[in-house]
């Protein structure tokens, strides 16, 4: 009883306090940014890159948002209504809604964009579908969703980033990727695109017909594109920008800025990403066909050092394929911890036979270019040989995409459920060439696929719990990847930035709250 009471205090300062900051909101303004790396595109139904979906969460939404407990808010739909059985999930589309070009939004535009365009182009939604058995329109302000089986992670299923909803009027009939209008991406977010100066900046303008009332608060937004990790920094204190999104300046760095006046740091706004860094291990081809120098290279990599040397204390080394923040994480997995010497004995009983591994770096700035450099030391320690490969974002994309690599450095996100953002990595019907965020590594298991339909549909959380358990075990026995450790993302901004983060995909999609005090 205590501990409800104290929650409820807490509640109620924090709407006072909430109510005092909407008195005291000042509209207009302009907000500078950083991007990093520059996207190769905004059309947030054919990319999931980090730096896209930044940006591409202004212009782009999808039905719901979501607090910092994962609990759903409304997006394009203002009310949700689940059937007693859990088959059903009826959605009320908010009223007056507009594409950016004039077009009345409705309910088809979004039974197109889940149905048809994104199960061509979402590895990650393309795994929730198949609990989907229909999607329909009964009326223009009206989507109507009905599952096979119960599948209790669906609510969660609907951030921009995963389900964003596409002009019906632009895309039907037409070649998705191939379309000009990606060049000039139409949503119905809070802000417009305005202008793309390749390798200078992205301009984002003002939504004026947005349907929430007294949103946007900013004129416009200025997605700054600064290479130069020191230049990004300098750019900061000399006041050219007023945020550095999580991965825009090098963590070594962040010490120094910190320390600086009025800088204020929070690590708010990744609760429904649960993000985890690993380097994808390419299954299909010797020698990384054979799961014991995919767990000796587990062992081989020092991820301690990662985490403080590198990322300056921000993170938690991996324990495997779950981030402890996500639902269901078991701690009770074998060791990947590290451990040269166990490594070693896996290497010698392999098939491994001194062959150069091709390793890509993740192509976003210098931290992940000196994790690269630890990881190859480390596998060159137990007698592994790597060359890096260096890329830019493009290059990265498209290897990963065609299979085309050994091994590979990216971070997923989890989406607060491995039914949601665990088993898409992982299952064997979620191999396809194209994708980056799929089943890249290509490994089958019909026990693992097995276990993740079952953990899907489970009726309760203790059965849940006991089916994860047992796939997270057997995924570390397997070692399909190189799980490194689960990321803390810090976020830099001049206390006068208010607002910032106002839900668990932060700055995705917080923009259209934030106000300048200034």
């Amino acid at each position: 009883m205590k501990k409800i009471k104290t929650l409820a205090l807490a509640a109620s300062v924090s709407a006072i306090a909430c109510a005092a900051v909407a008195q005291d909101t000042k509209m207009g303004g302009t907000l500078n940014t950083i991007v990093q790396p520059e996207p190769t595109g905004l059309n947030l139904g054919l990319l999931q890159n980090a730096p896209t979906q930044l940006i591409a969460g202004q212009i782009y939404e999808s039905l719901l948002r979501y607090d910092e407990n994962l609990e759903p808010m409304p997006g394009l739909a203002k009310e949700w209504t689940i059937s007693d059985d859990g088959l059903t999930y009826t959605f009320t589309l908010q009223d007056g809604v507009m594409w950016h070009d004039g077009e009345t939004f409705s309910a088809a535009d979004v039974v197109f964009s889940h149905d048809v365009f994104l199960r061509e182009t979402s590895a990650r939604w393309r795994t929730v579908l198949e609990h989907v058995e229909s999607i329909t329109a009964p009326d223009d302000h009206t989507v109507v969703y009905k599952l096979k089986t119960p599948f209790g992670p669906f609510l969660g299923s609907f951030e921009s980033g995963s389900t964003p909803v596409l002009p019906r009027h632009i895309y039907e009939g037409q070649d998705f990727a191939g379309n000009p209008a990606n060049a000039t991406p139409i949503g119905t977010g809070p802000f417009k695109f305005d202008t793309w100066e390749q390798g200078s900046y992205i301009h984002l303008v003002k939504n004026v017909d947005y349907y929430v009332e007294g949103h946007p608060r900013l004129d416009d937004i200025y997605y700054r594109v600064i290479p130069d990790a020191a230049s990004r920094t300098i750019a900061f204190e000399t006041g050219e920008v007023d945020v550095l999104p999580a991965g825009s300046v090098e963590m070594f760095d962040l010490p120094r800025i910190q320390a600086m006046d009025n800088v204020c740091v929070t690590d708010k706004g990744w609760e429904f990403f649960g993000p985890l860094s690993l380097i994808w291990l390419n299954n299909r081809n010797a020698p990384l066909d054979d799961a014991k120098l995919r767990k000796a290279i587990n062992m081989a990599i020092d991820r301690d050092f990662a985490v403080n040397a590198i990322f300056a204390g921000f993170g938690r080394p991996a324990t495997g394929a779950v981030n402890s923040s996500t639902r269901f994480y078991s701690g009770d997995t074998p060791s990947i911890q590290f451990d040269v010497d166990a490594a070693r004995e896996l290497v010698e009983a392999s098939s491994y036979d001194g062959q150069t591994l091709r390793l890509l770096p993740l192509p976003y700035g210098e931290v992940w270019q000196r994790w690269a450099e630890a990881v190859r030391q480390n596998l060159s320690d137990i007698g592994v040989d790597v060359e890096l490969v260096a890329s830019d974002v493009a290059g990265w994309n498209q290897r990963l995409a065609d299979w085309d690599y050994d091994m590979a450095f990216t971070f997923v996100y989890q989406y607060g459920d491995p039914a949601l953002g665990v088993a898409r990595n992982y299952v064997s019907t979620n191999i396809a060439k194209g994708s980056q965020w799929n089943n890249v590594e290509g490994f089958e298991n019909p026990e693992i696929d097995r276990l993740f339909a079952a953990g899907a549909t489970a009726l309760t959380d203790e059965e849940r719990t006991t089916i994860y358990a047992e796939t997270q075990a057997l995924l570390v026995e397997e070692s399909p990847v190189a799980w490194l450790t689960e990321m803390q993302q810090p976020t830099v901004y001049r206390c006068e930035v208010k607002d910032l983060v106002t839900s668990a995909i932060g700055l995705n999609d917080s923009m259209r709250d934030t106000w300048l005090d200034r």
